[in-house]
């Protein structure tokens, strides 16, 4: 078995903020982040139970916890968030950016301009106005402690998600570029920005499309032979805002089952 981490006490805890944080990878990430040392702060766009649930989760954990709704393409309220959190749970030093969306599953003939602004404006402009709050508040020149940064990308910004999801593969492209960006803007700001890409992961994204039998229909295209699972993911994540990491900036990891 093996060996149990020590829990930090709450005052020594770090404060971690996940975007997206009620279900799938980023429910796993603030589960384990408690594991981890973490204090945590998530934000929801919709479902206040789920959200309850994971933190009624890290406070078992032995963390500190706070949800908060926010829809991040909404400058305002995803300001109000950060503050809120850096009020409640003190100075941030670690951001998982990891609110998107995913649109119904079909081709490029299908899609409308309406679709295409909503997932631009969630997977994008929320990813990068996240970024940018979290800057502000770890920023050396602005007072903070430095920090690091998690960017949730997808294997879709490299295979493209043809006949399915391609605006959504466009944006995650959009995402691993912010990455590499990000991580030279800000080292000297004492914030490493790295990313992830999860592959083929078993979470309620793939019926939110449309598609619930998604991951079984593909995972022989996946050289491991099976889907992820959330937890694989949040476990690369917390290495990536970990000391383990102190040295890694502007990777990109593939969490894909080699696919």
């Amino acid at each position: 078995m093996a060996a149990q981490r020590p829990e930090r006490p709450l005052s020594d805890r770090r404060h971690l903020m996940i975007t997206g944080g009620s279900r799938g990878i980023g429910a796993a990430v603030c589960r384990l982040a408690a594991r981890d040392g973490w204090n945590v702060s998530l934000t929801y766009r919709s479902d206040a139970t789920a959200a309850a649930g994971v933190v009624a989760d890290v406070q078992r954990a032995g963390a500190r916890a706070l949800s908060m709704r926010a829809d991040v393409s909404d400058e305002a309220a995803l300001a109000s968030a950060f503050a809120r959190s850096v009020a409640v749970l003190g100075p941030l030093e670690g951001l998982v950016i990891n609110a998107g969306m995913l649109g119904p599953s079909g081709t490029l003939l299908d899609l409308t301009a309406e679709r295409i602004r909503r997932t631009v404006d969630v997977n994008v402009t929320g990813a990068i106005l996240t970024a940018r709050d979290g800057a502000r508040s770890m920023a050396l020149s602005k007072g903070g402690t430095g920090g690091t940064m998690v960017v949730v990308s997808s294997t879709a910004a490299r295979i493209g998600s043809p006949n399915e999801f391609v605006d959504y593969a466009a944006s995650k492209g959009a995402m691993d570029t912010l990455t590499l960006g990000l991580s030279k803007e800000l080292a000297a700001e004492g914030i490493r920005v790295n990313a992830v890409r999860p592959g083929l992961i078993e979470t309620a994204i793939h019926a939110d499309a449309g598609v619930p039998d998604r991951v079984a229909r593909l995972s022989s295209v996946v050289p491991m032979g099976r889907g992820g699972t959330a937890e694989e993911v949040a476990e690369t994540i917390l290495w990536l805002l970990s000391p383990a990491a102190s040295y890694v900036t502007g990777a990109i990891v593939d969490v894909a089952g080699g696919r």
